[in-house]
């Protein structure tokens, strides 16, 4: 029998970045309430299917995320926003 040779280990690379980490729109507008009456701005958190888009695709801070969520779903109930896709 011959004797294996050792594979070289494959090392992370030190020059690989982290992606950067996404700023809060509502903070940076300095929006400290969100209302529910504003459909306009709620849409833009919505997806096409009608469902609340997570935390980490929207950038949002966790206050605000928690704020939007209370208010797309009173839209909801008042009919000025979707439940769901048509």
């Amino acid at each position: 029998m011959s004797p294996k040779k050792a594979k070289p280990v494959k090392r992370k690379s030190t020059k690989e970045r982290k992606p950067k980490r996404k700023n809060c729109g509502l903070c940076m507008e300095r929006l400290m309430t969100l209302d529910y009456k504003d459909a306009m701005r709620l849409r833009k958190y919505i997806t096409e299917r009608g469902k609340i888009v997570p935390r980490r695709i929207s950038g949002n801070c966790a206050r605000h995320q928690r704020a939007l969520t209370d208010a797309v779903k009173r839209a909801r109930v008042i009919a000025l926003l979707p439940f769901s896709a048509e």
